[in-house]
């Protein structure tokens, strides 16, 4: 478990109103759990997981079905390994979502070719790295 899970909804609870989705929940479902009653929350990954209340769908970041990121207006993860957060960027752009990483360290990989307007937050005790979507076409 991560000590910050609950700042890290809190956070999402205060800035999202519709869909998100959480990218690679694995073992860490803390979030998805707050926030599961009062949004719309879908878990992936590639490993079938089971969290009470939260709807899962198996997906592989590497070839997603943007069937289940379709509508998102959020695609998160927490502490994905560096190899993964292009891809997921990538989806998260075609999907037209913002996209948080709460990284295990510092790990974080350049996602400038998808994201201009990115920060690292620190909202209370969590610190992760907001990138905000901007339609780059109308830009």
């Amino acid at each position: 478990m991560i000590s910050d899970y609950e700042d890290i909804a809190e956070f999402i609870l205060n800035n999202y109103r519709n869909k998100v989705v959480e990218i690679g929940v694995g073992n860490l479902p803390q979030v998805a759990l707050l926030l599961k009653d009062k949004l719309d929350v879908v878990v992936t990954d590639i490993n079938e997981q089971t969290y009470a209340g939260v709807r899962f769908c198996r997906d592989d970041i590497f070839a997603p079905d943007m069937g289940i990121y379709r509508n998102a207006s959020l695609l998160y993860s927490i502490r994905p390994p560096i190899d993964l957060q292009d891809a997921m960027a990538k989806t998260a752009t075609e999907a037209g979502a913002d996209l948080i990483i709460r990284p295990f360290g510092n790990e974080k990989a350049d996602l400038r070719k998808y994201y201009k307007d990115y920060k690292l937050v620190n909202y209370k005790k969590a610190r992760f790295y907001l990138y905000r979507f901007t339609d780059i076409a109308s830009s």
